[in-house]
């Protein structure tokens, strides 16, 4: 019994390790052509995080958050991986992303 709960163990350990390292959640916040939103899980590209959005990846690259910037992380994110599932938008989510920060739309 002990045997079969730490094989159970290493093979949940085992998959959150790939899960972490390999996919990508991926929020696109409400603005002007997406106005409700979107949430993505993606295949990690090499600039993403595992939690992450435009405005994230705009804050970290540029040091701010711009309607342009948006737009290129948007379209490389999108171009370089492949969408594994598509879920609404999560404010949480994106919460986390940006460290709690919000920007305009």
């Amino acid at each position: 019994m002990k045997k079969s709960i730490k094989i159970s163990l290493a093979i949940v350990v085992i998959l959150a390790i790939t899960i972490y390292t390999q996919i990508t959640i991926f929020v696109v916040p409400p603005i002007g052509l997406l106005p409700e939103g979107k949430t993505v899980i993606i295949t990690r590209f090499e600039k993403t995080a595992f939690i992450d959005s435009p405005d994230a990846m705009c804050e970290r690259i540029q040091d701010g958050v711009s309607l342009f910037c948006r737009g290129m992380m948007m379209g490389s994110v999108i171009k370089n991986s492949k969408i594994l599932l598509r879920l609404p938008y999560s404010p949480w989510l994106y919460s986390i992303s940006t460290g709690g920060k919000t920007y305009d739309r």
